[in-house]
């Protein structure tokens, strides 16, 4: 039992030293992330995705740019079982530094350090965060596309970038279609929208 303690230890120590070399990409256009994306690449050790990353499927994300620099990020993820929804909203302050937001999740009581580390902006988007809660930190990676098909050397970048920053392969996940969740304003709009289950936030 200490054995894989210490393991899992040295894995979450890895994969934190190896954030703190993570940079934002240079010449950061916070216009140009605007938009929707599909959230298909899902990488972290956290002990939430291990237990839950069978079920995950992929989602959609809006990203709109604010006035005053910041990133406002919605999500919306469909179950495949009964058809509901969940989403989840952040609003992403900007930093000194182009491409880097902070936030925090009130409900999960964590500091999210966002960081766009890459993007070809009318393809994909390669964002890494460490996120923080009582002082332990863990890293996420997600690939968002803006196509629901990804080219298999997109995966290959992912995976490797994911392991680079010491995440396990088993946790590296590239997550399946089950179809899309109507825009806000359309479930506001009907009058079956009571069907549809809306959460805030998901652990992520």
């Amino acid at each position: 039992m200490t054995t894989v303690v210490l393991k899992m230890l040295c894995v979450l120590l890895c994969a934190v030293f190896a954030s703190a070399d993570v940079l934002p990409m240079a010449d950061f256009d916070i216009e140009k992330m605007g938009g929707k994306w599909y959230l298909i690449g899902f990488a972290t050790n956290s002990k939430w995705f291990v237990n839950n990353k069978a079920d995950m499927k992929m989602g959609t994300a809006m990203m709109r740019p604010t006035e005053d620099g910041d990133l406002d990020l919605s999500y919306a993820s469909m179950n495949d079982v009964n058809g509901s929804c969940w989403r989840m909203t952040h609003l992403a302050k900007k930093t000194e530094t182009p491409g880097r937001f902070v936030f925090h999740s009130q409900r999960w009581g964590n500091d999210n350090d966002m960081r766009v580390v890459d993007a070809k902006y009318d393809e994909y988007g390669l964002i890494h965060t460490i996120k923080t809660k009582e002082g332990i930190s863990e890293v996420l990676n997600k690939l968002y596309s803006r196509s629901a098909v990804l080219s298999d050397d997109l995966k290959e970048k992912f995976r490797q970038f994911s392991l680079d920053n010491g995440i396990l392969e088993e946790n590296i996940a590239i997550l399946p279609s089950v179809g899309e969740c109507p825009d806000v304003e359309v479930l506001q709009s009907q009058t079956t929208s009571a069907s549809q289950t809306i959460s805030t936030e998901k652990p992520l």
